[in-house]
């Protein structure tokens, strides 16, 4: 169907330009040193982090079955994970804090999509060369050099992926379980189930879909555009210096009419994504900075100047100060909430509740009782012994014993009779019970109800 509203000038939106594979140039420059370290850095913290032990267990650990997540030695339950809540919020307000000022610069840096993307192309590029050279082998027929050199790739690419998902699920299977039990068959199936699941995703990922998963399935990548300004710093072409663009020997003195731009294709052969930067901002851009390397080096071999490709702004900032409100206030607020719920965080949590099958009975004595179920967490990996005692009713007794043992992380239930040798004027009355540790002197107290069959209120 042809029609003057599908032309390129009208089309809006569109999959990407490059439909096929991405031969990835490899690419060296003081922007990648930065991006490599980082991500070495990144990389490092998360393969690390489930084999560090902290007092004889592993020291960051979610316990799904357990409902736990371990934090050196801070043990968190479901009723604390609003803790976790305002981090990601936290983590999100950065993200849009560091977008707004230097654009996708998560996506090109510290993305774990994009790193992992570009350590499957290096392992590509020492495999089967360059990325001509890769180019050139795809086009060949079936042959033992090819079968080798494609057999040993996607070897390393499986390993690279098998060992992505053991250390992923190493936070959720303690490491000295895991590991024997993985390389000896010995694992459960749901084990090797979800190591095999998470084995196939990052091979997917990083190995075949790589730009594709950031231009149609990042969510990113689509309102991201929504914090920039014109005082964003982004990957940018320089235009009129740049252009006319031609290409030129670095013998060649430039032509009056010719820019800066020598016309090597550079830029587009470094790019994950397959763009031309020198087309303008586009969506897809993520800010990797490799195009400004290679442009650069460009420069550097023609002797120009470099920057013809370099993160910069339309308009130079003013008033610096105000461009951190929006976000910079956000930011501040959920620290200091962090900061607050930190501060008043308890490792011991409480629960009283009053026995519904009745509202109170009268014992052989003669005296009122009330019974009620005590629930008391331990978040601790200490042992604690807690003293009970009741307040704001006279007269009020516990029968039986008043202290309780709870052991580290567990979950203690047991029942409270109490009771009152003393005619109360009212049907319900407060009561209120104070729960102490032993061993610390801390306490906190709890409110319940205490019912007689005085109705005469």
């Amino acid at each position: 169907m042809n029609s003057p509203y599908l032309s390129k000038e009208n089309l809006i939106v569109k999959t990407s330009l490059y439909e096929g594979k991405i031969y990835l140039r490899e690419q060296q420059g003081k922007i990648q040193r930065i991006r490599r370290s980082l991500s070495t850095v990144l990389m490092a913290i998360f393969f690390l982090i489930p084999f560090i032990n902290y007092q004889g267990s592993q020291a960051v650990y979610i316990d799904v079955q357990q409902q736990q997540l371990q934090l050196f030695s801070l043990t968190l339950f479901p009723q604390d994970l609003l803790i976790v809540c305002l981090l990601f919020i936290f983590s999100a307000f950065i993200l849009f804090y560091v977008t707004k000022f230097y654009g996708r610069v998560w996506c090109g840096f510290t993305c774990p999509q994009t790193i992992w993307m570009l350590m499957f192309n290096w392992v590509e590029r020492r495999v089967e060369g360059s990325h001509n050279q890769s180019k050139a082998l795809d086009s060949q027929p079936l042959h033992f050099n090819k079968l080798v050199k494609k057999s040993v790739k996607h070897l390393l690419w499986g390993a690279i992926s098998l060992l992505t998902a053991l250390v992923f699920m190493s936070y959720f299977i303690p490491v000295v379980q895991l590991y024997p039990s993985f390389f000896t068959f010995e694992a459960s199936a749901l084990t090797m189930s979800w190591v095999l699941f998470f084995t196939v995703c990052t091979y997917i990922n990083a190995g075949w879909l790589k730009d594709k998963m950031c231009q149609h399935m990042c969510p990113y990548s689509r309102f991201q555009s929504a914090m920039f300004d014109q005082f964003t710093r982004l990957v940018s072409y320089d235009h009129r210096r740049g252009e006319n663009r031609g290409k030129r020997k670095r013998s060649q003195l430039k032509k009056a009419e010719q820019g800066d731009c020598v016309d090597c294709n550079l830029c587009v052969q470094v790019c994950p994504v397959g763009i031309d930067i020198r087309a303008g901002l586009q969506y897809e851009c993520i800010n990797c900075g490799l195009c400004v390397d290679a442009c650069n080096a460009t420069m550097d071999k023609f002797n120009y100047a470099q920057g013809l490709i370099d993160f910069t702004s339309e308009q130079p900032p003013k008033q610096h100060w105000k461009r951190h409100l929006g976000y910079g206030s956000c930011t501040g607020v959920l620290l200091l909430m962090m900061w607050l719920w930190l501060v008043s965080w308890q490792s011991v949590e409480v629960n009283i509740i009053r026995d519904r099958q009745a509202l109170y009975r009268v014992n052989q004595a003669g005296n009122i009782e009330n019974t009620y179920l005590l629930k008391i967490r331990n978040k601790s990996n200490q042992i604690k012994h807690y003293q009970i005692a009741t307040m704001g009713l006279a007269h009020a007794t516990i029968i039986g014993s008043s202290t309780v043992k709870v052991l580290p992380l567990e979950l203690s239930l047991s029942s409270i009779v109490v009771t009152t040798d003393e005619p109360l004027t009212q049907t319900r009355s407060d009561i209120r019970f104070r729960i102490t540790d032993i061993d610390s002197g801390d306490a906190l107290e709890k409110i319940s109800a205490f019912y007689s069959g005085n109705d005469g209120w």
